[in-house]
Order: C-alpha cells, then structure tokens, then sequence
C-alpha cells in the first residue's frame, strides 16, 4: 500500500515538521500546549500532529484579526492592491500543486489525481475570480422624493463596506477547495479571517496561511487555528468580537452555531447537509445518466453535500439504469489516494466508516435489497465498497439521513407530480440532478425542486461564478459567485441635505 514512502521528500518533511497556530502573522503553540495527531484514512497511520487550540487561542486569533483590520495596512489598502495579492495567491497555489496534492490525499484520503486536477486548479479559479470582485464593490446613488419636504434636495448614495472580522469552519470532506470558497470573497471584500480547519485534514490549510505570509498579506488578515469542533469551533461561533461566522458541514452542528451566534446577534452563513434527489427520465442517454449518477454518488467516496443519494428512475429506464449503475460500481477501483490507478479512496475517519457501515446494516434491515457493494473492504484503512440499494421506501432512516458515503438508494417513478412530492419529501435542499432529452420538462420540472441548485445533465458542476447554498435545513445564504461576495459586505445609506 503506497504510503510517506512514496510521497516528495518535502511532504516528509513538512509532515515531520512543527505544525503550529498561525496568529498574527507568527506560528505559535497552542496556550495548552496540547497536540492532537492527525491520521492517514488509507492506512490509519499517525502522519503529523498539530498544536491544538481551543477558546484562549481563538480568542488571541480574533484580537490579531481585528487589529488587522482596523489598520492601515489593509484597512486603506486599494482594492486593486488586494486583487493582486489574491492573483498572487492562487499563483503559488499552482506552482505548489503537487505539495499540495500530496498533503490533500494523505490527509483526506481523495485520489491523488483528484487533487491535482481539480482540488488545486479549481481551487486556484475562485482566489481569481473573487480577485476581480476587489475593485468593483459599488454603491449607488439613489435619488430621494421625501413627501413631507417637496423643496427640499437631498444627496443619497449607498456603500458597501466589509462585514469586518469573520470566523471560517471548513470541513474535511474537500478541505482546500472550500477553504476557498470562504477565504477568497472575504479578503477581496476587506475582512480579515479566523479559520478554523477540520480537524481530521488541516494540513491544507496550515499550508496555504504559510503561502499567504510569503505572497505579502499583512499579519492577522489570516489566522489559522486548528482544533475541535466542541472548543475551537464553538469558541469562535460565540466569540463576541466576531462579526459574522461561516460553517459548512452537518445541520445538526449548524443549529448549534447559529444558538452560539445569539450573544452579539453575528451574521451568519451555514451550508449544510443534503439528500439530493438525482431523476432519470427514460429518454435520457442512458450510458451518460449511469456514468453521471455514479459519479454524483460514489465520487470523493461519497463524502459530498450534494451526493445524489435518492436516485429516481422512470419505470422505461429503470432495468437498465440500475444494471448499468451495478456494473460500474463493481468496476470502480477502490483504494488508497496515493496509488494512481484508485479511483474512489478510504472514508475520512474510523467514526465516518462505522457511521456509513451502520446505514448500510440498517437499510437492509429495514427491507431494502443490496445490489451492489454493502460492506468495509480490508482491515486497514477506512475503505468501504460502492453500493447500491433497491426497494427502498421514502420512510426509511437510510433514504432521510445524511450518511456521507458511497451509497445509493433507487426508486422507480411514473408520474410527474408524485415524482416531484417524493423528490421534495425530505428536511434537506441543497442540489437535484435531472437526465432527460426533453427541454420543456426541464423547463416545467427545476423550478419546482426545492433546492439551491439543479444540474441537468451533468452533476455535482461548480463554477466560480455560480452561487451555491441551499433550501430548507440545507444552510442559509449563499456562496461563490456575485451573491457570495454581498456576503460578506454590509450596506451603508447616506443622506445629505443640500
């Protein structure tokens, strides 16, 4: 099994090195003096270990985020000069790819070349795109007919200013690439950062706060503070001199930070857990819907908010599509990151296997049919096999719950409008998938699905310039695109007399 031994001496020595706290531009152990372990998911080998922070330690990372940003340095520095450092950024991002890719498998587990052909370049395309959005932040003017004053003239304009210091809690599901969708708008709006890296991956981002102290953003516009969610994590959500907190993963953790955010009323941006309907119509291209709803469940293991777990299959196409999704299942070729030929690599901890291998026992004893897959695979590392549920029923826990593995429940469907109620019969909203040739349903069909986002004929697409965030229990407000950047703006109105 390939291991550090076939990793870049580099990475070895990073990995070996002391991993500290990014605070106010210096790397610090944490106030404990307490380490945690970090683990690779292929192997259950202890790879590095990092310091530890909890609430003393966020608490200092928050004073150096607010010093940073009431200070000259960035406060007046010009937007295009924050464009710059952000274009910069995500240059080093690219020169360093293969570091990264290295760090990225071995502390998630995702195949080596998902990491170097999309975590880093995508990654890469949102520090840029929101590079862009550093110049444009305009107000307006806004011309005023006050009633009770009829000769009176007024000058009313609009600015758009930064939220100020904002708390970031990534997940480990792609550790790199959604640090980005969070760090890039906030420094192209001006704020500056608390980040708070998963603890299972914070290699990346321990990394990519080194690579912004070298490209020139001032000390403490980035902080970076690994640790838990129950300390670092709650710290920083309750913290009263942090502005707005952004959390990406579980709804269940999600009510908790926004119950954390109450003290001083702090905006808040969650996006959270997902049951994506995935719908296949019989006049689909059956050979690409099979290829695409593979991917929308199996890729990154499964571990994906917007997994198309539910998938519904006309009655025409069902046979078919269910063959066709077996066979390639069976084919996928599972195992650690770093082996080039892997296609889908381990889950990311030893509570996430036993948390996908318990829905998988509780599905088929709720009555469902296993078609595919249904079991861990090996002894060592934290891998699990693609698998495929049929007679599923819309009440069972499996086919309401997040499981956040590579596991698929099908279901046949005939009419449109039950279709359309099962699809939305869940708390979540986040994405749907629709394969069909017809471009009238498409048409009739996506506004109906109670969801952020609809991909037909494709899935799981994210571009820099699309926003993205969910309905329902799915999360609040939304990130990337032109949305994504307002998010982190507040509006101001002035009124003048003249």
């Amino acid at each position: 099994m390939p291991g550090l031994e076939s990793v870049s001496e580099w990475t070895r020595g990073y990995l070996g090195g002391t991993r500290d706290l990014l605070i106010g531009g210096e790397w610090v152990p944490a106030q404990s003096g307490r380490r945690f372990e970090v683990i690779d998911p292929a192997s259950e080998d202890v790879i590095a270990n990092v310091a530890e922070g909890a609430a003393a330690d966020v608490d200092l990372a928050v004073k150096a985020a607010r010093r940073a940003f009431e200070s000259p340095a960035w406060a007046r520095m010009p937007g295009a000069e924050r464009a710059r450092l952000i274009w910069a950024l995500a240059d080093r991002l690219e020169a360093e790819a293969e570091k990264i890719a290295e760090l990225e498998t071995l502390d998630n587990g995702m195949p080596i070349g998902v990491a170097r052909g999309a975590v880093v370049p995508l990654s890469a395309d949102v520090f840029r795109y929101m590079a862009g959005w550093a110049t444009k932040l305009e107000g307006r003017t806004i011309p005023l007919d006050v009633p009770p004053q009829p000769d009176a003239e007024f000058f009313a304009y609009t600015l758009r200013q930064p939220i100020g210091v904002v708390g970031q809690i990534v997940p480990w599901n792609f550790p790199l690439f959604m640090t980005s969708w969070k760090v890039a708008p906030a420094l192209a709006t001006g704020c500056t950062i608390v980040l708070k890296p998963a603890e299972q991956t914070p290699l990346t981002a321990l990394f990519l706060g080194e690579l912004m102290t070298e490209v020139g953003f001032p000390d403490g516009v980035i902080n970076v503070v690994p640790g838990f969610g129950e300390t670092a994590g709650a710290a920083l959500a309750d913290h009263p001199d942090v502005d707005k907190v952004t959390f990406t993963g579980s709804t269940e953790v999600g009510r908790q930070i926004v119950r954390a955010s109450a003290g001083n009323l702090k905006k808040v941006a969650l996006e959270l857990g997902g049951k994506s309907p995935n719908i296949v119509f019989d006049d689909a291209d059956l050979p690409a819907a099979i290829a695409g709803s593979a991917d929308a469940v199996f890729f990154n293991a499964g571990q994906n908010c917007v997994a198309g777990a539910r998938l519904f299959v006309q009655e025409g196409a069902y046979d078919e599509l269910v063959a066709g999704l077996a066979e390639r299942a069976a084919a996928l070729r599972v195992g650690p990151g770093l082996a080039p030929d892997s296609e889908v690599g381990p889950l990311v901890s030893a509570e996430q296997l036993e948390r996908v291998t318990g829905y998988m026992g509780a599905a088929t004893e709720e009555g469902a049919k296993l078609v595919a897959g249904g079991g861990r695979l090996g002894e060592r590392g934290f891998f699990v096999e693609p698998t495929i549920l049929t007679d599923v029923a819309p009440d069972m826990r499996f086919m309401r719950e997040e499981i956040f593995g590579p596991v698929v429940g099908v279901t046949r469907f005939t009419d449109l409008d039950d279709l359309v109620a099962r699809a939305n019969d869940t708390a979540f909203g986040l994405a749907a998938g629709i394969w069909t040739r017809d471009v009238s349903r498409v048409h009739k069909l996506a506004p109906r699905l109670d969801v952020g986002t609809v991909w037909v004929n494709t899935y799981s697409l994210n571009a820099s310039a699309l926003p993205f965030g969910g309905f329902k229990q799915s999360g609040w407000g939304k990130e990337l695109g032109e949305e994504g950047v307002s998010s982190y703006l507040q509006t101001k109105s002035v009124c003048i007399g003249l």
